[in-house]
């Protein structure tokens, strides 16, 4: 089985959000504090054939048709596979600002050839999740799903810790309730106590778009692909047994060494995946 690799931008700088969403939820997006031309390079030197980006650092150079983003794909010769963006999106007061926001990235992933865009969120209230929660979610990611389907792009969701959505049973709860694909993240959805190998072969047909990461339960950390308390390898297995055959973005959060990460996740599922 041979996939096509990709890995995320986020590695190059410390991740955050714009300030001003604090008070202007249309202007809340994720960015990596860091030189994305410098990611690519590294990225492309790693091996890898694709990236993806936060919305933010996409949507900086919006109003000059994306031409830094642009000038770096062409430089580097990657595929843009992915942006990824986010939101709340239980609160109906605030949830056509997401939307516009979630918008204007789809418009960005449309223009510049990507395939998917991924949508992480689902917000845990202050004092408890709500069952209404689950069905606000659902309607607001199917309405991610007409706005990505309009540009041609394959809509994920991306159960993510922090939100309503972290282990199995939330996760089948949610797909239950909306038509849009399943991003796993291998990371978060093994700290949330998945066994994500069982996930993938369970969830198998909502699946084409995955995140592998590392991750340590003690002291807690992202890691490499081949790192930690996460077995990516049995995961690799699970999608080789469900004929799985789509991108496959190794990714990780911010790391000392960026680029020998990339290349020691580059490797590990280059060989887990050419095993028989």
């Amino acid at each position: 089985m041979t996939w096509k690799l990709a890995y995320h931008a986020n590695c190059w700088g410390p991740l955050g959000g714009d300030a001003v969403g604090v008070t202007s939820v249309t202007r809340l997006a994720y960015r990596t504090f860091g030189d994305m031309a410098r990611a690519a390079r590294d990225i492309a030197a790693a091996g890898y054939d694709g990236i993806e980006f936060f919305d933010g650092n996409v949507l900086d150079g919006a109003g000059d048709d994306y031409a830094t983003i642009r000038r770096i794909l062409a430089e580097t010769k990657l595929a843009l596979v992915a942006l990824y963006s986010g939101g709340n999106l239980i609160f109906p007061d605030i949830l056509p600002e997401e939307l516009a926001r979630i918008t204007k990235a789809a418009d960005a992933a449309q223009a510049l050839g990507a395939e998917h865009l991924v949508v992480g969120g689902g917000a845990r209230r202050f004092d408890g999740t709500r069952p209404a929660d689950y069905d606000a979610l659902a309607s607001a990611l199917d309405k991610v799903v007409t706005i990505a389907e309009a540009r041609g792009l394959r809509a994920q969701y991306h159960p993510h810790l922090s939100t309503i959505v972290e282990n199995p049973d939330e996760v089948r709860t949610i797909f239950e309730k909306t038509g849009i694909g399943f991003c796993p993240d291998t990371a978060h959805l093994a700290a949330a106590g998945g066994d994500v190998a069982a996930m993938v072969r369970e969830h198998a047909s909502r699946i084409s778009y995955v995140h592998l990461k590392g991750w340590q339960r003690e002291p807690f950390a992202f890691t490499p692909v081949d790192v930690g308390d996460c077995d990516n390898g049995a995961v690799i297995r699970a999608l080789k047994d469900i004929g799985y055959a789509g991108w496959v973005c190794n990714e990780l959060d911010s790391w000392p060494d960026p680029i020998g990460a990339a290349r020691e996740s580059h490797a590990f599922v280059t060989s887990e995946a050419a095993r028989g």
